[in-house]
Formats: structure tokens, C-alpha cells, sequence
């Protein structure tokens, strides 16, 4: 591993602090040994150091992405998650599409919870060298009650399927915590919310004394939790609860807001894939109903996100990368430009949350950050995303990737792959063959390959609040 200067950069160290011009970095071994002057110096006094000119460039650290679900396999619908992988196959492909989430210029990301226990054997398997990666802290099974998650009636009434398990008691409450953090979950994740078929939205599923049990079980083996939160009282039971990381926080009130406040808990809001949705989802065949709902969900949690930050909450930036709207390598920095858009960030506070704060998710103090002694996480960026916050976004920006002082390869070819049949729901059609459908073709009126119109019948499912961007 050769010692590395960047030189001439403008460095943005994570902290909050201001773009310092014409910054050096020095890299030896694993850890920066300097910056500015000092960097300049020991690099002088090093033998065979490369030197990597920055001008016009900024240098930064490597992002922590703090919401992803790398053994999801990028499913279009909770049937695909649920019935269509298969273990062996989920973990091979996890390992593939690794890769990808680290050439986006993620250096470390919490992967919240997953299928098959994929997660924990995937991080060693990254910290062996057998599997290119970004560094991993995970979660094992997500937590829910019988009455279910946002899959409705696809988590069973007891027991494991997909990513969830169900606990039925305090009893097993306490047995799944311990199981978990025994084969290797940094972090607990429970489901607060969840959807009951019939009923709109999503509904609060645990009691305040049920997460407590949870919580405190967590904390007595120095374990954290994060919780699914999609309403108000959601949110205030966990925070009152003690959990660590609250994701989503939607539709907070004034007494959830108070008590993630005194809480001092931490907010993942996990704007990603509903502004996908919003922005992108008419050319994925979204309805124009589930862009309206998820377009109110941001605009109006917003409001109380904003005013948690300014109340010194601390906000960590998640992509929710591990479905078909948000493909692994592809949304991992969008997080940042949603946070100025709908939390009126500015940049470098944007920035914070995608290195600084989110050494929370992963547990340690050595990344996301640039400074001496730290983990040399590193991104040589072409460009300023102080002023434009969307170039992180792109990755032909990125001209240097180092994780713990070792370049990433960026020249090579973009990972690509065939789909396997098994991974996908097999459907005979995408629309209902109705006589007007196919007497509309016939008379010249529209053709049948087209867009669907407002209102039509489709075999797959509309997407609405249901789908797994809850997770």
C-alpha cells in the first residue's frame, strides 16, 4: 500500500467545519497522518510517495450511507422479496452487488436488516478481502409483532420470513435480541409501524412497554436500536422508549417532536426513495395516486424534521438502496440533495450528515470524517458540491475512491448482470386484456405497448404506501 499526497484540493473535513483551498491530505498505510502543512511535511521526508494533484477538485470523506438493505436483491414488490429468493442465490448476489455501492464512493453503510441472515456473513466475508465492499454495520432480522410490518398478511403469525421476525410476547421479545446480537447484528431494528390490510396508512403495532423490553434488553449488551417510525405516536413511543435512530418520522405532532428532542435520539428520514417515487415513478408505471401520497409524506414530515434539526437533532443520511426505484450504486448521495431541498439544508450541513454523523451507524469514531489518526476513507470529487450539491450524485465525478488508504478501482467496466427467472414475479401479462383494450388497439386508438391511461386495470399492483420503501 503506497503512502498518498492530495494535494491542492479544497478540503471539506466532515465535521461542519468550512471548504478549506488548497489543502493537502496525507495517506499512509490505512489512516490520514496529516493535512495542510503537516501532510506536506511528512510526505517530504516519506520515500516513493505518490502525489495526486486535486486542483479544482474537492476532497472529502468516503460517504457512510445509514439506510440500506444490501440482501434485498433489488425486489419490485414485497411478493418478489418474500417469495422469490432464495438463500444461497440472495447471498452470492449480495456479494456482486457490493461493489457497486462502494464505486458510488460509499466507503461504509448500515445495513439496517436483511434476509437470511446474509448481512453479518457479507461484512466478514468484507473485512476478510474475499468480497469487494463498503464497510458493513448490519442488522439481522427486522423485529415485528404478529400484527405485521408493511407487508400485511405475508409476515406470518410467528416465526421468520424475509427480512422479518415475528415476536408474540415480552418472553421472545427478549430471546430474538439476544439471538440476534449473538450471530452477529450491530443493531436492532424494529418495525413500530406497520400496515393492516383494510385500513389506511401505517399503524402503530408495538406498546410503549413492549419496545422498553426490547430497548433496554439492546442496551444491556451495548447493542442500539433503530425504529421504523410512520406516525406521530410511532415516533414518540420509540424516542420515549429509548431507541437510538428513528427512521422516517413521518407525520410527527408537538409531543413526538418534544420527545425526540429530549430523547436525544438521532432521525433517518430516508427521503430517497419516496422522491424517486415523486420524481421518477410515471416512467416506472407508479400511479399518479401513490406520487401524490408520498409528495404529502415529505412535505409535511418535513416541516418537523426541520424543526428537530434546528433543535440540535442530529440527522443521518440513508438511501434505502436495495429496491427496484433505488438500485444499488445508483441513489446513494440523493439523500444530501433532498435535505436542501425539503429540509432547507445548506450544502455543507447536508454534507455532515453523509460523513460526520453517520459515525453513529457504524458504531466508531475513526470514519466519516478527515482528520489525523482517522481511517483515510478519502473522495477526490471534480467539481464543488458546496454549490451544487447534485455532482455527488454523479459518478464519472468521482476521480478517486480510497477505502482505509487502498484505491478503489473506478476504470473498470459498471458491474452487469442478466436477471435470473427466479428472481422475478412471473406474470402472463401487465395490463387486463378487457375487450375495450383490445378493440382500442384494433381500431388504431392507442397501442397496446403503450402507457397505461389514468385509472386503468393493471395486473401489478399500484404502488401505495404499502410497498417496501416502508422498511
Amino acid at each position: 500500500m503506497a503512502d498518498v499526497l492530495i494535494k491542492n484540493g479544497t478540503v471539506i473535513d466532515g465535521t461542519g467545519a468550512g471548504p478549506c483551498p488548497n489543502t493537502s491530505v496525507f495517506i499512509c498505510g490505512d489512516r490520514i497522518q496529516g493535512l495542510g502543512e503537516e501532510a506536506e511535511i511528512k510526505a517530504r521526508v516519506r520515500k516513493d510517495v505518490r502525489v495526486i494533484d486535486a486542483g479544482g477538485h474537492t476532497v472529502m470523506p468516503g460517504l457512510i450511507d445509514a439506510h440500506t438493505h444490501l440482501t434485498l436483491g433489488e425486489p419490485r414488490s414485497n411478493d418478489e422479496l418474500f417469495h422469490h429468493r432464495e438463500q444461497n442465490y440472495a447471498a452470492i448476489l449480495a456479494a456482486w452487488n457490493a461493489q457497486k455501492v462502494l464505486r458510488a464512493g460509499v466507503t461504509s453503510c448500515l445495513d439496517v436488516d436483511g434476509i437470511f441472515w446474509i448481512g453479518p456473513a457479507l461484512k466478514e466475508a468484507i473485512e476478510a478481502g474475499i468480497v469487494e465492499g463498503p464497510r458493513l454495520s448490519v442488522g439481522g432480522f427486522a423485529l415485528m409483532t404478529s400484527v405485521g410490518g408493511t407487508a400485511g398478511r405475508m409476515i406470518p403469525e410467528s416465526g421468520s420470513a424475509g427480512y422479518a421476525m415475528v415476536v408474540r410476547n415480552r418472553d421472545e421479545m427478549v430471546q430474538e435480541v439476544r439471538r440476534e446480537i449473538k450471530h452477529g447484528a450491530d443493531w436492532i431494528k424494529v418495525h413500530v409501524t406497520g400496515i393492516i390490510p383494510g385500513r389506511s396508512g401505517e399503524r402503530s403495532v408495538w406498546t410503549l412497554e413492549e419496545l422498553r423490553t426490547v430497548v433496554e434488553t439492546a442496551h444491556d449488551l451495548d447493542t442500539p436500536v433503530v425504529a421504523h417510525c410512520r406516525n406521530a405516536r410511532s415516533t414518540r413511543d420509540a424516542a420515549r422508549a429509548g431507541v437510538d435512530v428513528l427512521a422516517h418520522c413521518s407525520f410527527m405532532d408537538e409531543e413526538a417532536l418534544e420527545a425526540v428532542v429530549e430523547s436525544g435520539a438521532a432521525i433517518l428520514p430516508t427521503f430517497t426513495f419516496l422522491a424517486n417515487l415523486i420524481d421518477h415513478g410515471a416512467r416506472a408505471g407508479a400511479s399518479s395516486s401513490a406520487i401524490d401520497l408520498f409528495r404529502s409524506e415529505i412535505e409535511r414530515s418535513s416541516i418537523m424534521i426541520r424543526r428537530a434539526f434546528d433543535a440540535g437533532v442530529r440527522i443521518l443520511s440513508g438511501s434505502e438502496s436495495g429496491f427496484s426505484l433505488t438500485p444499488y450504486g445508483h441513489w446513494h448521495a440523493r439523500e444530501m440533495e433532498l435535505f436542501v431541498r425539503y429540509l432547507e439544508m445548506t450544502p455543507l450541513e447536508a454534507i455532515q450528515t453523509a460523513t460526520g454523523n453517520g459515525q453513529l451507524a457504524m458504531r466508531r469514531d475513526d470514519v466519516g470524517v478527515l482528520a489525523k489518526g482517522k481511517l483515510a476513507d478519502v473522495l477526490v470529487v471534480d467539481g464543488d458540491p458546496t454549490l451544487d450539491i447534485r455532482i455527488l450524485q454523479d459518478r464519472t465525478r468521482l476521480h478517486h475512491v480510497f477505502k482505509a488508504g487502498t484505491e478503489v478501482d473506478l476504470h473498470r467496466p459498471w458491474p452487469q448482470r442478466r436477471l435470473h427467472p427466479k428472481e422475478r414475479v412471473s406474470q402472463y401479462s401487465q395490463r387486463l386484456l378487457t375487450w375495450e383494450l383490445a378493440t382500442a388497439w384494433e381500431n388504431g386508438d392507442r397501442p397496446l405497448d403503450g402507457p397505461p391511461e389514468e385509472g386503468e386495470d393493471l395486473l401489478t399492483p399500484a404502488l401505495t404506501s404499502s410497498c417496501p420503501c416502508s422498511m
